[in-house]
């Protein structure tokens, strides 16, 4: 009849008309992730705002690479002769693999691919680095950055230029258009939260007495 009250929809097309408010938030944030990495992505390219500063980002892209890492840790490891110092750099090396394989993990799951105006010239790449999410520089820097504040005794000045190198390591992921904000964030969160994973799990000749035998 004319008069009857319209039948009420059912429930998923009334979820499809009204969206929900954090659809909407995400949605909204994302875009200004997007829209923000984009206008700090100023050492992008050669012909960016700050081309000219690009090879400094680059060398700084390298200091908080993973391999440099790997490889000065082992070597430290292998030289050492102080049991307290092979016990701090065997477990710095645990760190840094747990950071690689975290990292690798999420960004297979997650797959967001890399900014548009990134450029894939980065020093060693591995599969998985096509993806975006989250910063690996980032969580290698706040992750390292713990641990040798932790476990280093470094004067005053030291310790704030450790504080700085992990910073601009994360800050220049975006400045290169490596990565979107977010994903420098989360990595960093995730950094943060790995070196607990770390301290929790710590190595030592009591708990791992196979592993000092090699050395």
């Amino acid at each position: 009849p004319a008069g009857a009250a319209a039948a009420p929809l059912p429930e998923e097309d009334c979820m499809k008309l009204n969206p929900s408010f954090l659809g909407i938030a995400l949605s909204s944030l994302l875009a200004i992730d997007l829209w923000a990495s984009k206008r700090l992505g100023v050492c992008a390219g050669e012909g960016s705002a700050w081309g000219s500063a690009r090879p400094l980002m680059k060398v700084i892209e390298v200091s908080g690479h993973g391999i440099p890492w790997l490889l000065g840790t082992f070597y430290g490891l292998c030289q050492s002769d102080s049991s307290a110092a092979r016990e701090v750099l065997l477990n710095l090396l645990f760190a840094l693999l747990l950071d690689l394989v975290m990292v690798a993990v999420v960004k297979g799951l997650v797959r967001r691919p890399r900014p548009t105006h990134n450029k894939m010239d980065m020093f060693v790449t591995i599969s998985v680095d096509k993806y975006s999410f989250p910063s690996g520089h980032a969580t290698r820097a706040a992750l390292v950055c713990r641990f040798v504040l932790r476990h280093l005794v470094l004067a005053v000045p030291l310790r704030v230029l450790v504080v700085l190198w992990a910073l601009i390591v994360s800050i220049s992921r975006v400045m290169l258009g490596r990565h979107n904000m977010t994903d420098v964030l989360f990595g960093l969160l995730l950094g943060y939260a790995l070196y607990g994973v770390v301290e929790h799990c710590w190595l030592s000749p009591a708990t791992a007495p196979a592993l000092f035998a090699l050395w």
